[in-house]
């Protein structure tokens, strides 16, 4: 792609997402994808005054005029921007912290941030690592956990910072309990619960091993209204794996036991050479025994995968999502126990 044209992209992009501005300049989303939107080598997000820009060419330089010209845009644009990161996908591995951002402009980047249309607070930490801490993809199903599990006991698995949970909690759920095994990032979880003013409660947040934690849940008889699993694409510990190429089916398997008669499970697949065919067939498979049904198919936000107007050459993901609107593929599942 000629750099020159950059801003010719980001042009239509930024006005087809003006919607989502807020005048507090407080929230998140996507504000170029340029993989459907004609620009592979370059993603644009928005988190309240600073923007993120993820460097995803093969070679990080061959994309450097046009992080220059992006820059000069979105401040022209945007004049009330505060700060610009760049995250370079495919920086060696001993560059860490070009992988996990180098901020370009200004000097602090913003540590909290809202949904567009949303009251929650979700806390950010840009530069912990390559994600910059909030999944702008499952923003319709934080709404979806706001709007249904009032009253509800919740466990959120693989939880990363804990904004499905924190969702959760503010809509009124009971009970909220995050798992993830790395405790910095379950650390801003409980930031969010202070933002939100939610008390916390340390034995909600388990740091440790997914299959050791939920075969301690299962061994105490514990149950909930709704499990969501969110796992990466591929993980190993001494204790198990997660492979949802091809075995997604055992990681909903190992929590199904967790989940109460008539509550949800939440299932997430975001494996880019798993077709949306496919992962239907899995979940079909499943429900085969009548214990288990699909609800609903939770769509990614448009922002994310960019708006009809703007996409330029869809469908640039290895294989056909359909009929999920994309490589991340969420499906709210009903789950039904066995009678004693």
């Amino acid at each position: 792609m000629a750099a020159d044209s950059i801003t010719s992209w980001l042009a239509p992009a930024l006005a087809a997402r003006a919607d989502l501005l807020d005048a507090r300049h407080e929230t998140a989303f996507r504000l170029f994808n340029g993989f459907d939107e004609d620009y592979p080598d370059l993603v644009i997000d928005l988190y309240a005054r600073t923007v993120v820009i993820h460097n995803y060419a093969d070679e990080p330089e061959d994309a450097q005029v046009a992080i220059g010209q992006a820059q000069a845009f979105l401040r022209a644009e945007l004049p009330w921007i505060n700060a610009i990161v760049v995250k370079t996908r495919n920086a060696s591995r001993t560059e860490r912290a070009a992988r996990c951002g180098v901020i370009v402009y200004g000097e602090r980047v913003d540590r909290r941030v809202r949904d567009p249309g949303g009251e929650i607070w979700y806390a950010l930490d840009l530069l912990l690592n390559r994600d910059a801490s909030l999944y702008l993809d499952t923003r319709n199903l934080r709404r979806w956990a706001t709007n249904h599990l009032k009253g509800k006991a919740v466990l959120n698995t693989f939880a990363y910072t804990g904004s499905l949970g924190v969702a959760a909690q503010a809509g009124g759920a009971s009970r909220v309990v995050h798992l993830d095994r790395n405790r910095a990032f379950l650390n801003i979880a409980k930031t969010s619960y202070t933002l939100n003013g939610f008390p916390i409660h340390k034995a909600d947040f388990l740091a440790g091993d997914f299959f050791t934690q939920v075969s301690h849940l299962r061994r105490a008889g514990t149950l909930f209204d709704c499990v969501f699993v969110d796992p990466p694409f591929f993980s190993t510990t001494s204790k198990g794996t997660v492979n949802l190429v091809s075995e997604s089916h055992r990681i909903i398997n190992k929590v199904r036991p967790l989940v109460a008669d008539g509550g949800h499970l939440i299932a997430i697949n975001n494996a880019l050479f798993v077709s949306g065919a496919e992962y239907i067939q899995t979940l079909e498979s499943l429900c085969a025994d009548g214990y288990l049904s699909i609800e609903e198919l939770i769509p990614v936000p448009p922002d994310f995968t960019g708006y009809p107007r703007t996409i330029v050459r869809p469908l640039r993901a290895p294989v056909d999502p359909a009929p999920f609107n994309h490589s991340t593929k969420i499906a709210a599942l009903r789950v039904r126990r066995k009678q004693a």
